[in-house]
């Protein structure tokens, strides 16, 4: 079933007196439940694709379709609304609070959805639970590796219980142990069903999912499925 649809999307930015076509012409479908690397070199959309399927930008022309309704022309709160009920974010620093634990981390976008107390705790200690860390829930951010505080990342993106999640180069400040570690979990919370996106310029990561979308000049130039490498998650 389509969780995601894109017709003819572009976008345009003006910079001096010139305009740039960051998108152009972009059709594609994603199923619920696939994982798809979105993959390219500096300059060729990828990043913009992600800020509009992430809802946290519109696109000059075309449609954008998130599971069923169209989000192409929504409203600034309207859009914050889809990102904070269907969209998880993974980014590449993990933006944690520093003076804050990973419990306290995770349960933010409870914090600012209204959620009660006690029900923040419980919701935040399962997330945390999810990724390997229920014994870290007390930690500060200063007292875990790199590898766990992108786990507290994971749980705080998925504590809304998002239907997509969506991750900007997640391995790219983790050494290579560590960023095995995290495509090990991204493809285990894709085989419980969860739609994954990861946009990396890295051929070994883009290899975890089984479709990639290569970008060049704002236009999808591949869209291939491909072996899942065999790994234990």
């Amino acid at each position: 079933m389509a969780f995601l649809r894109c017709h003819d999307v572009h976008k345009e930015y003006i910079v001096g007196t010139e305009t740039v076509r960051a998108l152009d012409g972009v059709s594609v479908t994603i199923d619920r439940g696939e994982f798809v690397s979105v993959m390219g070199p500096s300059g060729s959309g990828k990043s913009t694709f992600m800020n509009l399927i992430g809802c946290l930008d519109r696109p000059s022309s075309g449609t954008i379709e998130l599971d069923g309704e169209s989000v192409s022309d929504l409203t600034s709160e309207a859009l914050a609304g889809v990102r904070n009920q269907k969209i998880g974010f993974v980014f590449q620093q993990f933006n944690l609070l520093g003076r804050t634990t990973a419990l306290d981390n995770v349960a933010l976008p409870l914090l600012y959805g209204g959620v009660e107390g006690s029900e923040r705790a419980r919701r935040a200690g399962e997330a945390l639970a999810r990724v390997g860390l229920d014994d870290r829930a007390q930690h500060l951010p200063s007292q875990l590796s790199g590898g766990q505080q992108q786990r507290v990342a994971i749980a705080r993106a998925l504590v809304n219980s998002p239907d997509m999640l969506l991750a900007d180069e997640p391995t790219g400040a983790l050494d290579t142990a560590t960023g095995t570690e995290i495509m090990n979990l991204f493809q285990a919370l894709n085989g419980a069903g969860l739609t994954v996106i990861v946009v990396t310029h890295e051929a070994e990561v883009a290899d975890y999912a089984r479709r990639i979308l290569r970008f060049r000049d704002g236009i999808i130039t591949a869209d291939t499925m491909d072996e899942v490498q065999d790994v234990a998650v």
